[in-house]
C-alpha cells in the first residue's frame, strides 16, 4: 500500500513514517502543500494522510482541487483543528476520516486498515460478481467456472476500479485520471479495447455502456 504523508511537524512525521513502514506500508513524506500537489498529480497513491494547516497550500484546498479534478483516492486528515467548519468542509469534499492530534499510532493503523477494507486496497478478499465469476483482489485475477484468468495489468486495474465503484456510472475521463499517470495516458480507442476484452470475460452481462456518459458495472 503506497501512502503520501503531508505533515510539517518533522518529529511527528518521522514517527508516523517509521511506524507505518514497520507495518509494511510504503510511505513518501512531504512538508508543504506545493510538494503534496506535485506528488499526487505525478504518482498514484493508495491513501493520502494530510495535516490541514501546512505551509503554502493547506490540506483542505488540496483536497478540493483533487476532488474537483475527479480523483477518488481516500484521504485521512490528522489535525489539531477543533473547528466544526473544518470537519464539515473536509467531509463535504470527500474526506474518508479524521484524527485529532495527539493520537496513538495504533489508532492510525486501525483507521488505515479500515480504509483498506472499505476501498478494497490490497485486500485478500474474493469479490463475487455472480455464482461462477469472481475477482481476486490479491493477485488481480478473475475466476470463471473454476478457471483462473490472468488479466493484463491495466485491465485488472479497470475491473478493480469498477468493483470499487459498482452500480455507478464511470466516465472514460474518470478511469484515466484514477488509473493512469499523466505521462502515460492512453487513447480512448485503447480504453474501449480494454472494456471490450473485459466484457468478453463477463459475458457482456454486467458491464454496460451508458450512452454519452461512460460505463456502469451492475452487480
Amino acid at each position: 500500500m503506497k501512502i503520501l504523508l503531508l505533515e510539517d511537524d518533522i518529529i511527528l512525521a518521522e514517527l508516523i513514517k517509521e511506524y507505518l513502514e514497520q507495518h509494511s506500508f510504503s510511505v513518501n513524506h512531504v512538508y508543504n502543500g506545493e510538494d503534496a500537489l506535485e506528488e499526487i498529480y505525478t504518482y498514484k497513491y493508495d491513501l493520502l494522510i494530510f495535516d490541514i494547516n501546512v505551509p503554502q497550500i493547506n490540506g483542505l484546498s488540496i483536497l478540493e482541487k483533487f476532488r474537483f479534478d475527479g480523483f477518488t483516492t481516500p484521504i485521512i486528515f490528522i489535525t489539531t483543528s477543533t473547528t466544526f467548519n473544518d470537519f464539515k468542509k473536509a467531509y463535504s469534499l470527500g474526506a474518508s476520516d479524521f484524527i485529532r492530534k495527539p493520537f496513538e499510532l495504533k489508532e492510525l493503523g486501525l483507521r488505515i486498515n479500515y480504509i483498506k477494507k472499505t476501498f478494497l486496497i490490497q485486500s485478500t478478499d474474493i469479490i463475487k460478481i455472480n455464482k461462477t465469476i469472481s475477482f481476486n483482489l490479491l493477485d488481480m485475477t478473475i475466476s470463471k467456472n473454476n478457471t483462473v484468468i490472468k488479466l493484463p495489468k491495466k485491465e485488472a486495474e479497470i475491473i478493480r476500479y469498477f468493483l470499487l465503484n459498482k452500480n455507478r456510472i464511470i466516465s472514460i475521463d474518470e478511469l484515466i485520471i484514477n488509473i493512469w499517470v499523466y505521462s502515460s495516458v492512453p487513447s480512448i480507442a485503447t480504453i474501449r479495447t480494454y472494456i471490450k476484452n473485459l466484457r468478453k470475460i463477463l459475458n457482456h452481462e454486467y458491464l454496460e455502456t451508458v450512452k454519452g456518459l461512460g460505463y456502469i458495472l451492475k452487480i
